[in-house]
């Protein structure tokens, strides 16, 4: 028995498709239409440059016009590639991750590649099912604030080209916001208003970047002569915020740092409905300046993060490891690169050889929440 709801596709022919009964142009079809050579179309459509330009216009018009649309996967077959790169973020409803989606879109879609997005919850184990899945579809995966462990990483760049954000694992190349500019920038304007007690509310106990801000803080406050303490790690929310108001109010600290935007808003909300007033009794820092970090009263003084050129330059570094000496995927570091040393992992068999971990620059942005310290 026939079912008249499958058609044995002929490769170089229409196909009728049963929801709309109108037959799917081809690449014979465009060549006929543009009167070129069905290998000329194949040419131009898989790898624009190769023809004429005037050739090349009129084969996209002629596709244009027969709504052609282009099958990636058949397009794979001959080139190993799909078009298509994933995205796994650790929180999607984050704001901070809106600039860094925007910025790896932007350069996607600049180079004809599709972006696809997953979001992992802040768990290793969602993190880890998908990048397992989307690798079985794209060309190359970034990890924006994996919560993964390092081997499970390295594990992952072994089979194909992958590129973290703010998150440094040997052999694996890597974007990250360089916390030390914006940092420094920060506790010399807070030791300058008289402050000596600071505190650091942490982020998820898993995250690279949680660790090194407390880091750039601690290295800054010793400098000073400041004394430090951390308030336990939580979730990167501004209910995880709020619940570190009580141990922070207890504290001696007169200025805070929250590991990020999110986690100050609730801090700060926390703080005002229990009676503190931010900053004449606490100063309040976040990290990011996402979107909405000026529209709290006051609005909060936080250490910008280049969000957008994250994305990009994640994405561009990834094409440069799909795409062997394409020097659009080349990046240059505002706070200087460093190769990965011995036995580092390869990538995919993209011919990278060592990968290397490029950092962008922070900067400090001072709104209501920080003032001076008060008296004794």
């Amino acid at each position: 028995m026939t079912d008249t709801n499958q058609t044995d596709a002929v490769p170089g022919r229409a196909v009728t498709t049963p929801r709309s009964g109108k037959a799917s142009a081809t690449i014979y079809d465009i060549a006929a239409l543009a009167g070129v050579n069905p290998s000329t179309v194949s040419r131009a459509l898989s790898k624009p440059g190769r023809v004429s330009a005037k050739t090349q216009q009129k084969i996209l018009d002629a596709a244009e016009e027969l709504n052609y649309q282009v099958n990636i996967f058949a397009r794979a077959l001959p080139t190993g590639r799909t078009q298509t790169v994933g995205l796994i973020v650790s929180d999607i409803t984050n704001p901070a991750f809106f600039d860094i989606i925007r910025g790896a879109e932007t350069a996607a879609a600049s180079r004809d590649y599709t972006l696809m997005l997953a979001e992992s919850t802040e768990s290793a184990e969602h993190e880890m099912t998908a990048a397992k899945r989307m690798l079985a579809t794209v060309d190359g995966l970034i990890l924006a604030s994996p919560r993964l462990a390092d081997a499970e990483i390295q594990e992952l760049a072994a089979k194909k080209p992958v590129v973290l954000i703010n998150r440094r694992v040997d052999g694996v190349a890597s974007i990250v916001a360089d916390t030390e500019t914006g940092v420094a920038e920060a506790v010399r304007h807070l030791a300058a208003m008289g402050h000596t007690s600071v505190s650091y509310v942490a982020g998820p106990e898993r995250s690279w970047m949680s660790a090194r801000r407390w880091d750039s803080i601690k290295a800054r406050c010793d400098w000073h002569g400041m004394k430090l303490s951390q308030v336990a790690s939580g979730m990167p929310t501004v209910e995880g915020g709020r619940r570190a108001a009580a141990v922070v109010k207890d504290g001696d600290a007169t200025a805070v740092f929250c590991y990020n935007d999110l986690m100050a808003i609730g801090l700060m909300r926390e703080l005002q409905g229990a009676g503190v007033s931010i900053p004449d009794q606490l100063s309040i820092l976040g990290f990011d300046n996402i979107f909405g970090s000026d529209f709290t009263t006051p609005p909060l003084s936080t250490i910008k993060s280049p969000l957008h050129e994250l994305g990009v330059t994640a994405l561009r570094r990834l094409l440069e490891f799909i795409v062997p000496g394409d020097q659009a995927g080349v990046v240059e570091s505002s706070a200087g690169a460093d190769a990965a040393g011995p036995g580092a992992v390869g990538q995919g068999g993209a011919g990278t050889g060592g990968a290397a971990a490029a950092a962008l620059s922070t900067e400090l942005v001072l709104r209501g929440s920080t003032g001076a310290a008060r008296p004794a």
